[in-house]
C-alpha cells in the first residue's frame, strides 16, 4: 500500500476513535454537571490536536523511513527526535494559550490526547484479526 494511504487510513481510524470517545468525555462532563462552553471547546481542540498529532507523526516516520531507505539511518532517527520535539513544543504552546486565555478547560483538552494509543492498538488488533497483510 503507498504511504500516503497508510497515514490517511490511520490518521481517519484515528479521528473516528477520537470522536466517538470525546463524545463520551463531553456526555461524563454533562453527567456531573460540568458541561461548558469551555469544556466542549476543549474537547474539539483536544480532538483536533490529537488527530493533527498522529497525523505529523505519522508524516515525520514516513520521511525518517525513506531516509532509513537511502542508508541514512542516523539522519532518520534525527528526523524522528526533531519531529517528536517539535510536535510536543508547538502541543505544549497551543494548550498553554488555550487554558491561560481560559478559552478551554484543562481536562477536556488533555485527555482526548490520551485516547489515542488505546484506539491505535483496539485498531491494529482488529486490524491483525481481519485484514490480510499489506
Amino acid at each position: 500500500m503507498d504511504s500516503r494511504k497508510l497515514i490517511l487510513r490511520e490518521t481517519a481510524v484515528v479521528a473516528v476513535g477520537e470522536a466517538l470517545c470525546t463524545a463520551v468525555m463531553l456526555g461524563v462532563f454533562a453527567l456531573l454537571g460540568r458541561f461548558d462552553r469551555s469544556v466542549l471547546l476543549g474537547g474539539v481542540f483536544g480532538w483536533l490536536f490529537a488527530v493533527l498529532n498522529v497525523f505529523f507523526m505519522a508524516l515525520g516516520a514516513m520521511m525518517a523511513a525513506d531516509k532509513a531507505e537511502k542508508q541514512d539511518v542516523k539522519g532518520g532517527q534525527t528526523l524522528i527526535r526533531l519531529s517528536f520535539l517539535l510536535r510536543m513544543a508547538v502541543l505544549f504552546l497551543l494548550m498553554f494559550a488555550l487554558v491561560k486565555g481560559g478559552v478551554c478547560n484543562v481536562i477536556s483538552l488533555v485527555v482526548p490526547l490520551l485516547f489515542t494509543r488505546p484506539i491505535l492498538t483496539i485498531a491494529e488488533y482488529f486490524r491483525k484479526a481481519g485484514d490480510p497483510k499489506e
